[in-house]
């Protein structure tokens, strides 16, 4: 037997010499290096994929026909069909008479039934679902009922006080304003009663349309029962603030003005309150009485004599009240028999602040226009010297009234005397 012997010669391969690099390698700016995530960046990621997820678990039936949102107050329209109160009201508020989904006619004035069960199912359903941050405030403000508790109330006022647009919006739509316009005239709970007001008044603070809405929605009778709490009472001076708020709109001071009530519990407020209870009543009368109406009703209410009170003691508001007062014939009567009125004013032209002084001769020159009695006593009381000075103060409107009231009192151009 022969064998066949088979050898095998590896054969290497040449050696290939790589030439000795002379130049470093390039270093890329920052700005062309991939940046990672930060934990907050990550936070925030997990926050909006967990929204979307809930977001898309919901059942259509919970979202309004019309908004397409999480409903948090349903009513049932006439049609049998049920919406978000917000987003249907705005709906009849424009005119419509027809079911938004059905074109089907409505009557002249739909009623709106509210959708308990539904609501219940909606809070209950958001209740079991992961709390994510673009559906807290629409659980919160979906278990809103009256009557409420502390720690409810207060998560509403900081959503009011700190949340964005957005959350005051939805807090605006929500229906919340009518539980925390109900908690506003108990007394019975004083804790609510206040927390109530001050989340109305940071919703007041939201714009001119959160204002009229607040109005719109009956704000009127809870905050003039609120003036009622007397003196000391946090309430009533917190009403009194967001009466002022709600009368920077002028068609608010026309409605707040014809509220049978408003004027006069903010008179007996001027009369009966306490120092900070005074000090906002006065302010909400100053706004008020922009529009002449409100001026005679405020005469007519009796403020005339705590508002002079109110000036003695050094309030530069109460004196611009008067200003606003002394421009109708009836303040002007009302002022005339009051003793003592000029002597008061007289010592705010002598030692008040600068734009206390501006209003205070004002109030003088309307006083004394028409009036020889008042010229007199205001010429007793040094008024005339304190104008000479006056006259040439920097403040021009200052200046202006002092010349022409001493021109009032020193030529003696007096017509129709009292």
């Amino acid at each position: 037997m022969k064998i066949l012997v088979i050898s095998f010669h590896v054969i290497s391969p040449p050696s290939i010499s790589c030439p000795k690099r002379t130049q470093p390698f390039a270093v890329l700016p920052p700005s062309f290096l991939p940046s990672l995530p930060t934990k907050k960046q990550k936070k925030k990621k997990k926050k909006r994929e967990r929204g979307m997820e809930v977001e898309a678990e919901l059942p259509e039936d919970f979202r309004c026909p019309i908004s397409m949102e999480v409903m948090t107050d349903p009513v049932i329209l006439s049609s049998g069909h049920t919406f978000d109160r917000a987003s249907i009201q705005r709906w009849l508020d424009s005119g419509n008479r027809t079911c938004p989904l059905t074109n089907l006619p409505l009557p002249s004035s739909p009623s709106l039934i509210p959708n308990h069960a539904l609501r219940s199912l909606i809070s209950n359903f958001l209740s079991l679902r992961p709390a994510a941050a673009v559906t807290d405030d629409a659980l919160l403000l979906a278990r809103l009922s009256f009557p409420s508790d502390t720690p409810s109330l207060a998560a509403v006022l900081r959503l009011a006080q700190h949340g964005r647009h957005a959350a005051r919006r939805l807090l605006a739509d929500s229906g919340a304003a009518s539980v925390l316009l109900r908690h506003a005239a108990a007394p019975d709970r004083p804790d609510l009663q206040e927390l109530s007001l001050h989340a109305l008044l940071h919703l007041s603070l939201d714009g001119d349309d959160a204002r009229v809405g607040l109005v719109a929605e009956g704000a009127l009778d809870p905050l003039v029962a609120a003036l009622r709490g007397g003196s000391g009472s946090s309430a009533a001076a917190l009403a009194a603030t967001l009466l002022t708020s709600l009368a920077v709109v002028e068609v608010n001071k026309a409605t707040i003005g014809a509220h049978p009530a408003a004027i006069p519990r903010l008179a007996a407020l001027l009369r009966e309150g306490g120092g900070r209870e005074r000090r906002e009543a006065a302010t909400a009368l100053y706004e008020l009485c922009k529009f002449a109406e409100n001026r005679r009703r405020t005469i007519r209410a009796g403020a005339v004599p705590p508002l002079l009170r109110l000036v003695s003691e050094g309030s530069e508001r109460a004196v611009r009240v008067l200003g606003l007062l002394a421009k109708c014939r009836e303040g002007k009567e009302e002022m005339r028999k009051l003793s003592g009125f000029v002597r008061v004013l007289a010592e705010v032209v002598r030692a008040g602040s600068p734009r206390a002084i501006e209003h205070a001769l004002l109030v003088l020159n309307l006083v004394c226009s028409d009036s020889k009695v008042m010229a007199v006593e205001a010429t007793e009381e040094g008024v005339l010297d304190l104008c000479s000075i006056l006259s040439g103060d920097v403040n021009l409107k200052t200046s202006k009234n002092a010349m022409e009231l001493a021109l009032i009192l020193k030529k003696g151009l007096f017509v129709g005397y009292s």
